[in-house]
């Protein structure tokens, strides 16, 4: 195996982890999250459909701007 392959794994893991912290801790200040403007929302009797495009959009940002800042620093 490639040592920058396990390098790489471990950035993961970390940041997972770090995530997995964050929401723990500060779990109920992201309930606005999954719920913004934008995001599709269908409730029936027996029929739920939901889906977050929005919320979709931002998180896609968000992973393709660290990416990004990954990039720019090696």
């Amino acid at each position: 195996m490639d040592n920058s392959l396990s390098k790489y794994l471990i950035l993961i893991g970390a940041i997972i982890l770090v995530l997995g912290i964050f929401i723990y801790f500060f779990g109920g200040s992201l309930k606005w999250f999954g719920h913004l403007p934008g995001d599709i929302r269908i409730e029936r009797d027996n029929f739920r459909f939901y889906f977050p495009i929005t919320t979709l959009i931002l998180i896609n940002l968000v992973i393709y701007l660290i990416v990004k800042i990954i990039q720019w620093l090696r």
